[in-house]
């Protein structure tokens, strides 16, 4: 029995308007007239926050996101820059958005109308952190021997098919860029699973935010009557 679900993402960025403008073009979602620093898609889930803050990213991000591409060209038309390029080693290439945010787009023959593949998590203990949320929010834990990072598959409500975390050395020193939010009945099974509450709903939002085991920051939404 799971006690979250997925529901949301969100970026911190300097200027929601370009960032609103290339993730909309790279991943396939479009801004609400009403709403112009969100991005929306054919399901709620796929909905993407570009949170405006007033800090400048100064390190790697250990929470990124995977895009299926054409051709890697085609998302350097749109404003991405090539960090690393892919090899017979590593079939991706690491790109980097118009803040500079890591990101890395895989080449597909076929290319989906929505671009988004998976959500990427810099941990110290990937297993744990894996088995810890699906524990939270459910899906199938998913490994492979002879390889250090693990995954989840099958996640109710995620709008993408994997959710990867994989081993880094470094330690986490800041704010993630990019986090994601949870729907819950209840703030308390969240906690009492091992999560850590940051700040508590008040005046200013409308939600809690919390802290998985190694410190990535999420999200709690609840119902109006439990929000509290």
């Amino acid at each position: 029995m799971t006690i979250a679900r997925f529901k949301d993402l969100c970026v911190d960025v300097s200027s929601p308007s370009e960032m609103v403008a290339f993730w909309g073009r790279v991943i396939g979602l479009t801004a609400p007239a009403d709403n112009p620093n969100v991005l929306v898609g054919d399901a709620p889930e796929k909905t993407i926050w570009m949170c405006k803050v007033p800090e400048t990213k100064t390190v790697k991000n250990r929470v990124h996101l995977d895009l299926i591409t054409g051709a890697i060209e085609d998302l350097e038309r749109e404003g991405a820059k090539v960090l690393i390029p892919a090899s017979e080693d590593q079939q991706w290439t690491v790109m980097t958005d118009p803040e500079g945010g890591e990101f890395c787009g895989f080449v597909r023959d076929t290319v989906p109308a929505y671009r988004l593949m998976e959500l990427i998590v810099d941990s110290a203990e990937p297993e744990k952190q894996a088995r810890w949320w699906a524990g939270v929010v459910g899906g199938d834990f998913m490994s492979r021997p002879g390889t250090p990072y693990f995954w989840l598959e099958n996640v109710p409500g995620l709008p993408f098919r994997y959710w990867v975390f994989v081993p880094v050395p470094e330690p986490k020193t800041v704010k993630n860029r990019v986090h994601w939010d949870v729907t819950a009945p209840a703030l308390q099974p969240v906690l009492d699973a091992g999560a850590t509450l940051l700040r508590p709903k008040d005046d200013e939002i409308g939600w809690h935010v919390c802290a998985d085991p190694e410190g990535n920051e999420f999200c709690v939404f609840l119902p109006p009557e439990e929000s509290s």
